[in-house]
């Protein structure tokens, strides 16, 4: 299979917004892989490389040679390509590897450039998530869906799980199972704006879970004759960077078994501490007692040689309280009362955590998916932010402005930051690119960007009035002047050193614009700075 038929299927699914429409695309490109091929073009039309990364940034990528004429790359070569540039290191392995990169672009067309530029740097956003991704193997295999849900919560890998349904069918899809020490795909949550919907969506009248959710870290464990791995929601194995939770896990009463929870670091008073305190011990070699973390389970996969994954959540609770002690369970209150869920709610959010998920007693465990079985509600954040620069967008948002760099007031600043002056920002650099953290007019502290939360209107409109403020602009990025306040809703703040104030918005997105509003009355930094976890910017 050529790349640029891979290309070419990412360009048409990212020009629809059809759900059906995306998953036929897809459907018809993998009838066209080989059983070999099938792995890799899954995960690249979802985005992903089958590497994860291979070191190469923007950097080795915006310098591209001139395109080919005609496509002659396979799936095979280039990703071949990929895996050998992953295992240069060393000293001169950079400049080896820019090499290497540049060679691969100047084997492929400007289509093909395109979308491999997208990919290498994690920006291929084209609507091919991963429900839309198992129904489009479900249907190019001719198997039911249900059965690649199960083989990608089990593997833990949807690429791996279309190679078999591809390959062998169903027959090769009921190998796959759950193995102690292979992690699967966690089951997720969807939203709900409150308590009481996410009851309604449960079962007006039913009773349901109302369990803490954490601003943490997902992890499953995996405890097998002693042995104990610890593995965070994409499957990496993080065992040995927390000796206290692998301590407390090897305590109990199991010979076997596969539990899911959340690890966060606490204050002596119980509060969290900032998001980034529990990430670091995740991401990091750092000293337990510099941060310990605490382990709260809430669900069990298995126990002691017993599968649990298509028991009812009572039932999975019920075996997990056995082997778990209280103060390793997730606090929880089981009602169908919405004045006690809401209160419990209340209760969660005033102890600084990030608000409940709502849970069916009678719902197996669906992994990789959000239905109605898990339903978390949070306190919605907003903020009265100003447009300061926005980028072009990708893919369907192609010939749009998408991207925007959001700002606060800094009212240390003098002047006041509510006019634009010359000179507030250096000159592009020669290679037509801003830099990557550029400087916005005096007074104004950059908070983060989002193209989050933009319906087709929106962006239609904002392309057209960001313009007409436009102060400069390179290749990539209109610069505006700081005039255009939107109303940003957000799940939190956290310490950001990417960022000159020091602090960026977590999964920031567009509610409106405020054209009543000048940018005089936009949110201040220090207003940001207080919504941070126990006030920590």
């Amino acid at each position: 299979m050529l790349l640029a038929e891979v290309a070419a299927v990412s360009r048409d699914v990212a020009g629809t917004r059809a759900r059906l429409a995306k998953i036929e695309t897809l459907a018809s490109a993998l009838r066209l892989a080989s059983p070999e091929e099938a792995p890799v073009v899954v995960a690249w039309l979802s985005g992903e490389l089958p590497q994860r990364q291979i070191g190469v940034g923007w950097a080795a990528l915006r310098e591209a040679p001139p395109p080919a004429e005609a496509p002659s790359l396979t799936v095979a070569a280039v990703d071949e390509a990929c895996t050998r540039v992953k295992a240069l290191a060393g000293k001169g392995s950079a400049a080896a590897r820019k090499q290497r990169v540049g060679e691969l672009f100047a084997a492929a067309t400007a289509e093909e450039q395109y979308f491999l530029a997208r990919l290498l740097s994690g920006e291929l956003r084209q609507g091919a998530l991963d429900g839309v991704m198992a129904e489009a193997v479900a249907r190019a295999s001719g198997v039911p869906v249900a059965e690649v849900r199960r083989a990608v919560m089990l593997s833990g890998s949807l690429p791996a799980a279309a190679g078999a349904a591809l390959g062998g069918g169903s027959p090769t899809l009921a190998e796959f199972g759950l193995i102690v020490g292979r992690p699967v795909k966690p089951m997720l949550a969807s939203s709900a704006p409150s308590v009481d919907a996410a009851l309604d969506k449960i079962g007006p009248g039913e009773e349901a879970a109302v369990e803490w959710k954490l601003d943490g870290i997902r992890v499953q464990a995996h405890v097998a004759s002693g042995r104990i791995q610890l593995f965070t929601r994409t499957l990496d194995d993080i065992t040995s960077r927390l000796p206290e939770i692998v301590s407390g896990l090897a305590g109990l009463p199991v010979r076997d078994a596969v539990l899911d929870g959340e690890l966060i670091a606490l204050r002596p008073d119980g509060r969290p501490r900032a998001f980034q305190d529990t990430a670091a011990r995740a991401a990091r070699d750092i000293p337990a007692a510099e941060v310990p973390l605490s382990a709260y389970w809430f669900d069990a996969l298995h126990l002691d040689g017993a599968d649990l994954l298509d028991q009812p959540y009572a039932g999975r609770h019920d075996a997990l309280a056995r082997v778990v002690p209280p103060s390793m369970l997730m606090p929880r209150v089981v009602t169908s009362a919405p004045d006690e869920a809401a209160g419990f709610f209340s209760g969660a959010v005033a102890r600084g955590h990030e608000g409940v998920v709502v849970k069916s007693l009678t719902a197996p465990y669906a992994a990789g998916r959000r239905g109605t079985g898990w339903i978390k509600v949070k306190p919605r954040h907003t903020l009265d932010l100003v447009v300061l620069a926005v980028e072009w967008g990708h893919g369907r948002r192609r010939g749009w402005l998408s991207n925007l760099h959001l700002g606060a007031r800094d009212p240390s600043t003098d002047p006041p930051g509510c006019q634009y002056l010359p000179g507030g920002r250096p000159p592009v650099p020669p290679d037509g690119r801003a830099d990557e953290r550029p400087e916005y007019p005096p007074g104004w502290v950059m908070l983060g960007k989002t193209f989050k939360g933009l319906t087709d209107s929106l962006l239609e409109w904002q392309t057209a009035r960001l313009q007409e403020i436009e102060d400069h602009r390179d290749d990539w990025t209109v610069y505006v002047r700081p005039e255009l306040v939107v109303e940003i809703a957000f799940d939190g703040v956290q310490r950001s050193p990417r960022y000159p104030g020091g602090v960026a918005l977590r999964f920031a997105r567009v509610l409106r614009y405020r054209e009543d509003k000048p940018a005089a009355e936009a949110d201040t930094l220090d207003a940001v700075r207080a919504l941070a976890v126990g006030g920590e910017g």
